[in-house]
Formats: C-alpha cells, structure tokens, sequence
C-alpha cells in the first residue's frame, strides 16, 4: 500500500471518528475505502470494526466522565445489542448477504425527514417503551445489523432512544456510543478470533478515529443537540443518496 493511500486511509478515518461521534454513519465512510483499497471483504469489514471500535471506545469513555451516560438505564439494551452483534457477525461470516442494506436508504430518508420537520429536541419526551421492552425490539435487531454490517447503525439508534425510549439528542448520542461499543467490539473480538484484521491498518486508522471521536463528542456536549440534529439530517440523507446510488 502506498504511503499515500494510507495517508488517506487515516484521514478518512479522523474525520469517520469526528462523524461518528456525534451522529453514527462513519463507516459509510471508511469501509467502501478499506474495499477500494483491496481489502478482501471480510478483512475490509473485520479491520473496520477493529478501528471503529477504537473511536467508540474513546467518544464513549469522554460522555462517561462528563455524566451523559448512566449504566443502569441502559443494561438491557447493552445485553440485548451483544447478542445481536454476536448473531450478526457469525452469520456474515458465513455467508455474504447485502439483504440487510436493502431497506437502509428508505430508512435513512425518513430519519432525515423526521428530524428535518420536528423542532429541537432539549426535553426527554415519554417513553413509549419499558428499558426491557426497547432492549429486545430495537436494540437486539440493530445488534443483529451491526455485526452483520454496521454503517449508519450509529445514526438509527439514536433516532430510535429519542422517538421510543424519551431520550434528549445529547443523551441519545451518548447511550448510542456505548451501544455501538458494545456491538462493534464484540465483533471486532469474532472477526480477531478468525484472524481476519489487518493490523496495520487497523491500528494506524483507528489512532486517528480516537482523535476524531475525542473532538466530536467534546462538540456535542459543549453545543448540545442544535448541533446534532442538522448534523444527523445531513449524515442521513447522505447515506441514503450514496446506497441509492451505488447499494
């Protein structure tokens, strides 16, 4: 690989991190690259779960120690994306399916929609859903799709905790962080075990998700949800457009 692309490597991965923090949707980003750059697509996909989950990590533990987040609400929904992680990478694993991916843009628009036409979310609204009752209807199959495939899982989640759970977009975003962590280094930890992750790259693309990722959830917490919701509009359509155009 030349030093060049890996230089773009680990710039897309920054800005992935930057994204991804704030409103999901970085691997659309990084994975078509990790493909175009001749990764096989298990060791494109395993190397970006590896990375991603590096980013996480640090986006995750920085709305920990400022209070975003709170353990207990969220139990359920952590175990409940575990085993959809585990259930979806072991199924990609097997097989090579972009069934999942079908559904995604229409999805994606209607997110963007959504939040496009409501006005600011600051408030918890009512729940509509128990903890329990959101864990296993929401949080198992969005497990299940990020094993299985991953991008944009970070930008449905959050539009799920807000719209069922009665989350704020700030605390959304947080709670959505530890979730994806969940998913994605579970299976980083499936795809590891196999043997399946470039190392190298990986690593050297998940330093700069760390970063990325450390400087957008600064910018969320320090903006507040004014910031996350053209954000997430903008990420969303996006999304939509480019598996439109090229699923």
């Amino acid at each position: 690989m030349s030093p060049e692309l890996l230089a773009l490597l680990v710039a897309v991965a920054f800005i992935a991190g930057f994204i991804s923090s704030m409103a999901g949707a970085g691997g659309l980003l990084t994975l078509p690259l990790l493909l175009s750059a001749g990764l096989p697509p298990l060791t494109a996909l395993a190397t970006n779960k590896v990375q991603s989950a590096m980013g996480t990590l640090s986006s995750s533990w920085n709305f920990f120690r400022r209070g975003h987040i709170q353990l207990s609400s969220i139990k359920w929904l952590l175990l409940a994306a575990l085993l959809g992680s585990i259930a979806g990478t072991s199924a990609v694993q097997r097989l090579q399916s972009g069934q999942l991916a079908t559904l995604l843009p229409l999805l994606l628009i209607a997110i963007a929609i959504y939040f496009f036409y409501q006005p600011p979310l600051r408030e918890s609204r009512a729940a509509r859903l128990s903890s329990g009752q959101f864990a296993w209807l929401a949080g198992l199959p969005v497990g299940f799709y990020g094993g299985f495939f991953g991008p944009a899982s970070g930008s449905i989640l959050p539009f799920l905790l807000v719209t069922l759970a009665g989350r704020n977009l700030v605390r959304a975003t947080a709670e959505t962080k530890l979730a994806i962590l969940t998913i994605n280094g579970s299976s980083a930890l499936l795809f590891i075990a196999v043997g399946q992750v470039n190392w190298p790259l990986a690593l050297a693309m998940g330093g700069a998700q760390i970063a990325g990722a450390r400087l957008g959830s600064n910018w969320v917490m320090r903006r507040g949800a004014d910031w996350v919701q053209p954000i997430i509009v903008v990420v969303t359509l996006a999304v939509a457009v480019k598996l439109l155009v090229a699923p």
